[in-house]
This record gives structure tokens, sequence and C-alpha cells, in this order.
């Protein structure tokens, strides 16, 4: 029988180390950077049309409904390419959509395809698309991502024409973050096109195919890092111009004129932002020239983020609100009171007598008000000498219910549920436990779960480990109050804190991040609530002690852990 590995054991000893694999050696692929390519093929998009095989190895014949290791059902198929295939498929163990890519274990390129998913599955990186699983098993190797349905391609996104200027500064701004952290772990992408780049519905930009994209294509570079950033740098071109920065016309847009050179964006189009013009024309610089007027090129990723850095921030639009319908005034607004409206049938109402103004008049309402005066002081006297009668005991009973009201002042308050917008595991040691599970936690699905890894001592994780966790995006700032959290085993104990952040880090400190509450429970649901309520937008739920379970079908080692699900927040 074939041996069959995986990009993640769910065995881990105290040390929270997991079991490492060697990263791809992508010197050992063939083929040209991306940058250089003029070739239109999609990658495997989401809902891409499926183009013919032409490799030296052809695909493995499979076909919709075919099942993988017994779990994942191939659905659809999106990419039949060089002797490789990509599907849309079923995780029916987990019950979600997943991406997979399927080769023969004999493919020129199975190995080094193997070697990339795995290093891009240790990354973790919520700004990637995750990597599920990478196998080899019955003369197949497939690995399984992510599947985003509510997802949209930058492909898509530039079929009606550029982005808003300020979409474009947080692609940018994004992208250039999130392929910084890559190549800081010896990761290249070098097939970053608009069909690998994708906008969440929450805004949140994501790329596929890190590492992977490339291997499947047999592509390598010499410059990894200038091939990353030029990449970056067509992207954002093409946002700001509807136009891709060469010559040849690709991924749905149209190549610029021939021999004319690499013109600035705001020389193509107008009303183009001018500081992200000149950013795009610093990262498309070949060679070390460089079109921008003022600055050097920026040959990596880091040199873009300071790049992005040094410009002033571009805010989002102020939000544009239409004015409500014109409401019907009523006949009395119009000054018609008495009078129907011109071309109504409607009987005529008799128009009122005209306010007192003769002398008789002025003296009524002056005798009405200074009878007024009088009613109001007269009572306000006998209220004044009835709580004086009343003294001590009355004064006795108001303490009472002050108190009472303070105590439960907070319960009188409106509590309403907060939105969660999006979520991301939160592992400051650079070690992830199952970092595509976080939106399991809260999908209104009890049965799917974001779990940890199986420890052989606890329950508090440290000082081996200092705990395990998502951060939440409310949308917004808000008021945070309280967190229930569902959890997948009982027994003593778990333990779990609120902390208020301010992005869907991974990495940031925890010592940056400010302590809202912390509980206990050996059961399974956790409920943490504030003294008062905390205004943040990001949350952490982090988990600092997990109790004992035995072995079942999510691992069959016995040993200290936990799963989350079903979690909310209270403001």
């Amino acid at each position: 029988m074939a041996e069959r590995s995986t990009a993640a054991v769910d065995v881990a000893d105290n040390s929270g180390d997991e079991p490492l694999t060697a990263k791809a050696d992508q010197s050992t692929a063939d083929g040209v950077a991306q940058n250089r390519e003029r070739d239109t093929e999609s990658d495997e998009a989401q809902g891409s049309p499926e183009v013919e095989g032409r490799g030296r190895t052809s695909a493995p014949e499979l076909h919709s409904g075919h099942k993988l290791a017994r779990r994942y059902r191939l659905e659809e198929c999106v990419t039949r390419l060089d002797g490789f295939s990509s599907w849309r498929a079923v995780d029916e163990k987990l019950r979600r959509a997943v991406g997979i890519h399927v080769l023969p274990a004999d493919h020129v390129r199975a190995r080094v395809v193997l070697a990339a998913a795995r290093s891009s599955a240790l990354l973790g990186d919520p700004r990637f698309v995750q990597v599920l699983d990478a196998v080899e098993e019955n003369d197949l190797v497939y690995v399984v991502h992510e599947w985003l349905p509510d997802a949209t391609e930058l492909t898509t996104l530039l079929a009606s024409g550029p982005l808003e200027v300020h979409e474009a500064y947080q692609m940018v701004s994004q992208l250039s973050s999130a392929m910084a952290a890559a190549h800081r772990e010896g990761l290249a992408h070098l097939r970053l096109n608009p069909n690998a780049v994708l906008r969440t519905s929450t805004g949140q930009w994501r790329v596929r195919g890190l590492a992977v994209n490339a291997a499947l294509r047999g592509i390598s570079s010499d410059t990894p890092q200038r091939t990353d950033t030029e990449a970056i740098g067509a992207l954002l071109y093409a946002s700001l111009t509807h136009r891709w920065p060469y010559e040849n016309d690709a991924f749905g847009l149209s190549g610029l004129p021939k021999d004319v050179g690499l013109l600035p964006p705001d020389q193509v189009r107008a009303n183009v932002h001018r500081g992200l013009s000149e950013l795009a024309m610093r990262a498309l610089a070949n060679d070390g020239a460089t079109a921008s007027r003022h600055e050097s090129p920026c040959t990596t990723p880091e040199e873009l983020v300071r790049a992005v850095a040094e410009m002033p921030r571009i805010r989002p639009p102020e939000p544009v609100f239409t004015a409500p319908p014109e409401y019907q005034r009523t006949t009395y607004q119009q000054g018609t009171y008495g009078r129907p409206s011109p071309g109504a049938g409607a009987t005529a109402v008799p128009t009122p007598p005209p306010p007192l103004q003769s002398r008789t008049g002025k003296v009524l309402k002056w005798a009405v008000s200074a009878l007024l005066i009088a009613a109001l002081g007269l009572g306000s006297w006998q209220l004044a000498d009835a709580l004086m009668d009343h003294g001590s005991s009355e004064n006795t009973e108001q303490t009472q219910t002050t108190d009472t009201n303070d105590k439960n002042n907070d319960a009188l308050k409106p509590v309403h549920n907060l939105t969660i917008k999006g979520a991301a595991e939160y592992y400051p040691d650079g070690k992830p436990q199952h970092p595509g599970d976080a939106g399991l936690t809260y999908d209104d699905d009890s049965s799917t779960y974001w779990r940890t890894y199986t420890y052989r001592a606890g329950p508090t994780l440290a000082p081996f480990k200092q705990g395990v966790g998502i951060v939440y995006d409310l949308g917004a700032t808000q008021d945070l109050s309280t967190a229930s959290i569902g959890l997948y085993y009982s027994g003593d104990h778990t333990t779990a804190a609120l902390y208020a952040t301010d992005s869907l880090s991974s990495s940031a400190s925890l010592d940056s991040m400010t302590k809202i509450a912390e509980a206990s429970t050996s059961g399974n649901a956790l409920k943490i609530t504030a003294k008062k309520p905390v205004k943040t937008r990001y949350v952490l739920v982090w988990l600092t002690a997990v109790p004992y379970a035995p072995g079942d079908q999510y691992s069959s080692d016995a040993g200290y852990r936990q799963a989350i699900t079903d979690v909310k927040f209270t403001g």
C-alpha cells in the first residue's frame, strides 16, 4: 500500500512543537518566472473554465462523485492542465467545501508539489488561503485547501472597471505585508496574478496558491522576492488603470500599446491617485530602472511595505446618503389649512376663527397665565411640606431604592448580539493549530469545530505553550460585554480569557492587548463576562487550560485538548 503523509499531525508533546516537514526546493523546478508569462490561462479559479491537459503526464481519470481518502467528494473540475486537475469538492467529515489539486504520484513534479504544500501549511498565515491536507495515497498526490464561497477574485472585480482608490490602496497594503511575511519564512508565490488574489465579503484580501501554484506548473525564479514584488506592482497597475502593464492582453484586460514602453498609470487613465501611480511604477521597475519621478525602485515585498507606510494614508470614501423621497406635506404645512388641494374634490373645511387680538383677549390671556403660576406655586409648597413631614424614614427608603437601582443598572441596559465579520487563529509562537477552521466557530452549525492539537500534559498549557486562540472581527468598534463559547470536551478544566486587540494579526504580542475578563468551566459551555463593557473591534478568545479527553473521531490518541464552536458576543 502506498505511504500516506499529511500536512499536519494531531498529536504534539508539551513543547508545543508539531512535526515539521521540509520546505519546497523550488530550485529543482523548471520554468520561467510569473512576471515574464504572458498567457491568459486560469489558475484553479473558483468557477473558472476547464482547460484541456497538455503535459507529458496525463491527469488521473477522475469524475464528479469520486471520493478521495473516503472523505473528499469531488464535485466540479475547474482546471485540467499539464498533467494535474483542480476540483471543487466537499469534505464530508466536516461538511464544508474545499478545493483539491490532484496529480499522479509519478508526475515529474509530485515531490515538489507535496513539499510546497506542506511548507505553505506550516506558515499558517490567515492572509493566505490555507492548505488543509497534503496526501500521497493510492498512486495519487492531492493537496486540499480552503474554499472561500464568499470571496471574489480580482479578475472578476476588474471585469467592470478599475478599483476605487481606497480599495486599491488596501489591496497593495495587505498583499505586500502578506508576501513580506511569507518571504521571511523562505516561501515565494511566483504566480501572483488576478486569479490568485481574492477579496472576502468583509473586505480582507487573501492570496491563493502560495508556493503550490508555481510548483504545479514547474515555475522557479532566481530572484523570487523581485518576482513577487513586480507581480504586486502589476496587480496595482491593473487595479488603477484597468489595463495589463505589458503589451499582451491577459486576465480579461487589454495590454499597453506596443512600442510605447511602460507608461505611468496616471498617464494611462485620468484621475488616478498620484501616490499609488508612483508606487506601482516603483514595484514594476525592471533591472533597476524605474519610471517613478522621484523615488527609487522597490525590489522586495519588505521595501514595498515600507513604501506604502510612507504614503499618506488613503481613507475610505465618505458614505453617500441618498435623500429619502419627499414626504407629502399636509395642507396645514402648505399654508392651505381649511382649503382642499388643487384638483381635489373634497368638501371645503370651514376656516377657523382668527386668534384673539382684541384688548379683552389680551387681558384674558394674562389672567389665565397668572392662575397657572399660582397653581404651580401652591403644588410645589404642598410637595415640600409632605417631604419634610416624613423626614428620615423617607430618606432611608430613598437611599435603599437608589442602591437597588445602581445594582440593577446594567440589567436595565439593552443587550444585543454582535455580528462576527471574520476570524483568524492567533499563534504568537508561530505554531498554529488548525487556522483554516477558525470560521467554523461562528457558522451557526454546532457540529463544526475549531480544535487544538492534543497535548500530553495539562490541563494548564504553560509553560510549554502559553495558550491557543482565535481573534474575531466585529466589523466596527462596539461595546463588548459577554462572550458565550460552546465546547466539545467537558472535564477538569477549560480556562479562557478575552482580550481587546487592534487587528486580526496572528502574531501580535499578547502584552500589547487589553485583558477584558477570564473564566473557567468543567462543562460544555463557557461564559466570560466583563465587569463593564469594553469598546473594541477585534477580540481574542485565548485558551490557557484544556481538559483531558480520550481518543475519538478527531484524534485517536488520548490527551489534553479542546474544540470550540458557536462563539457569540453580546454588547
